[in-house]
């Protein structure tokens, strides 16, 4: 009788571990994961206050980390460097021309000088996800808000001609270095597949930077800028996630 006994416990024991787990498996789509993941990142950003008399439209490329907790809340950092070719400043160069608006090469030639916007910024990030409009509960709706560090300025590149006033450190002198920190919002979607294979994030990104130009004098006004700045951003950012889960168990995947 007690042999039967231990034998019906066993196997009672043996089902419901079973059961248990089958049902992890089942409901695995309906449970929240803490885990980390990476991202490269893209965006296209419309420029706002002091930074609009500068600079055009700008596009970025750049890396992000995050971390998911089990209660959706996300933290991380990134970094971005931006890119353009509308400068807005075009006057900078208005003294090293001709009366014919050239320039003239070391060989006493005319040459060619294109203006570009060049920049970067890094931050951290604090962020919730709410579960809704997505395949499992670890995706949804985001808000992210972020403090951070800009840096810009104004890249001048001679094609193919020397232009000795126009290389080395006598560019630092028309550049217009400007950096400073910021504040960031950003508001869209992340989503992470049920399969592992479809995880990105989209959505809306805006930057209040407070910054100065950092160059103690600009060759074409002959006076330092110590103007206090007010550069903002809004615009699309986007991304592909790449999460990096632990070694854990088949019934933890997200499949």
């Amino acid at each position: 009788m007690q042999t039967y006994l231990r034998i019906f416990i066993i196997l009672f024991l043996g089902t419901m571990v079973s059961s248990t787990a089958v049902r992890a498996q089942v409901s695995v789509r309906d449970s929240v994961f803490g885990f980390s993941a990476a991202a490269v990142t893209g965006g296209y950003s419309l420029p706002g206050g002091d930074l609009a008399d500068r600079f055009g439209n700008n596009f970025s490329i750049g890396g992000k980390y995050i971390r998911k907790t089990k209660a959706n809340w996300t933290w991380g950092f990134q970094g971005d460097f931006l890119f353009g070719d509308e400068v807005r400043e075009t006057t900078i160069l208005n003294g090293l021309v001709t009366s014919q608006g050239e320039l003239i090469t070391q060989d006493g030639t005319y040459g060619t000088a294109l203006l570009y916007e060049r920049g970067w910024k890094v931050e951290t990030q604090l962020g919730k996800i709410f579960p809704v409009l997505g395949p499992n509960k670890n995706s949804g709706l985001v808000f992210m808000a972020g403090a951070g560090f800009l840096q810009h300025k104004i890249r001048i590149e001679s094609q193919g001609d020397r232009i000795p006033y126009l290389e080395g450190n006598y560019t630092k002198g028309y550049d217009r270095l400007t950096n400073g920190w910021y504040i960031s919002e950003f508001i869209g979607y992340m989503n992470f597949g049920n399969r592992r294979r479809v995880n990105f994030f989209i959505g809306i990104e805006a930057v209040q930077a407070f910054t100065a130009c950092r160059r103690s004098f600009n060759f074409d006004t002959r006076m330092a800028d110590d103007k206090e700045r007010n550069d903002m951003l809004l615009g699309l950012k986007f991304g592909w996630i790449i999460p990096l889960y632990k070694k854990i168990p088949n019934a933890y995947y997200f499949d």
